[in-house]
């Protein structure tokens, strides 16, 4: 079954629960600071075994000391759908275990 896209009201509801999560051109994103570019990389390497668990992959772009995720559902026209809530929620509870902010 394809995933459902969800409406503007709903992604709007949810983002509440996600400070620093935003909602532009069709995807939902965030950009997290970290400590260390090795922070950084560390955190992009967690991020990706979270993806991988999940069977749904982000952009995901390592800065120095930055990393910034940006997700919609491709299988769902390209749209945000409740796979990509799950996957920001599970980023949000293990970056602050890499002192990103």
């Amino acid at each position: 079954m394809a995933a459902e896209p969800l409406s503007q009201k709903e992604i709007e509801d949810r983002l509440r629960e996600l400070p620093g999560w935003a909602f532009e051109e069709d995807r939902i994103h965030r950009t997290y600071r970290l400590g260390s570019h090795v922070a950084a990389s560390a955190l992009v390497a967690h991020v990706a075994a979270v993806q991988d668990e999940l069977d749904h992959h982000s952009d995901l772009t390592l800065g120095y000391n930055t990393v910034r995720l940006s997700v919609n559902t491709h299988s769902a026209g390209n749209a945000v759908t409740e796979a990509d809530f799950t996957l920001a929620e599970r980023v949000e509870a293990l970056a602050p275990a890499h002192g990103a902010h």
